[in-house]
């Protein structure tokens, strides 16, 4: 008796521990204040936001394509043949210094990352026939920069499942990118596929030399992904892209598992 008695509260606190996976995530409309382990399965309903304010950016910049803040300042660079870094006035928007990077190519850079040492540009566009073979990302030395001469390191990559590099003629490929995050030890990649409109994951490290970009990762987001940006402390990624009928919208990946960022809470806004 006395065994099957301790058997019963052994059961008891077993269910009472046991993990419960489902929405974790109040502001959902499908959570679950029993669910103790976040599936991923957070349902939001249709949210849009509106921007406070806006500035126009001088010409310099017209065809900026990156963007981070860094130092109090604002860092960007255009995509074409310009091969500067353009620090900006936080506030007015102001051109206040370029920095010219020696040694380097701008064939179509499209982002611009951090961490605490290094600035990174991903010169990765691909949208032209999908068939590039020289994708890659200068990796900029910070202190360099403050020192008003930029010094470089080249990260050389494919796509782990790119086998087939026929030309593809414009907009209508799978590997094109213009999104890059970078955390403590690699660099992530948020493809720009133009054909599922889903946009696929990639990790590479962050050292010079040649590697491949695995992919981790792929969701459905409905539209074209053209950047994103990480804050590591929140442990946030925000994305932004557009439709098919050019509509801007912007998913806020939280509460994900390691560097799984699909694996948590997906909020679309717009």
């Amino acid at each position: 008796m006395k065994s099957n008695v301790f058997l019963l509260i052994l059961v008891f606190y077993s269910l009472a521990s046991a993990q419960v996976p489902g929405c974790t995530d109040p502001v959902s409309s499908s959570y679950n204040p029993l669910a103790t382990v976040n599936n991923g399965s957070c349902v939001y309903p249709s949210a849009s936001i509106s921007p406070v304010s806006s500035i126009e950016l001088p010409v310099a910049v017209k065809e900026t394509s990156g963007l981070v803040k860094w130092n109090g300042k604002l860092y960007t660079h255009n995509d074409g043949a310009d091969t500067k870094l353009y620090v900006l006035d936080s506030i007015s928007g102001a051109v206040v210094q370029s920095v010219t990077i020696p040694g380097v190519v701008n064939k179509d850079w499209e982002e611009l990352a951090q961490d605490n040492s290094h600035l990174y540009i991903g010169d990765f566009g691909n949208n032209g026939n999908g068939n590039r073979n020289n994708l890659k990302i200068i990796k900029i030395n910070k202190e360099s920069v403050l020192a008003g001469a930029a010094t470089s390191e080249t990260i050389n990559f494919t796509y782990d499942n790119q086998t087939n590099f026929t030309a593809t003629g414009g907009n209508n490929t799978n590997f094109d990118c213009e999104a890059m995050i970078v955390s403590a030890d690699s660099i992530y990649l948020f493809t720009k596929q133009w054909v599922s409109k889903k946009t696929s994951v990639y990790a590479l490290p962050k050292t010079a030399g040649t590697h491949v970009a695995q992919l981790k990762e792929t969701y459905n987001v409905g539209g074209l992904i053209t950047g994103t940006a990480y804050v590591e402390d929140k442990r946030v990624v925000v994305l932004t892209g557009y439709s098919n009928l050019l509509q801007p919208f912007l998913y806020l990946l939280y509460d994900f598992q390691g560097h799984t960022f699909f694996s948590g809470n997906k909020r679309k806004i717009g």
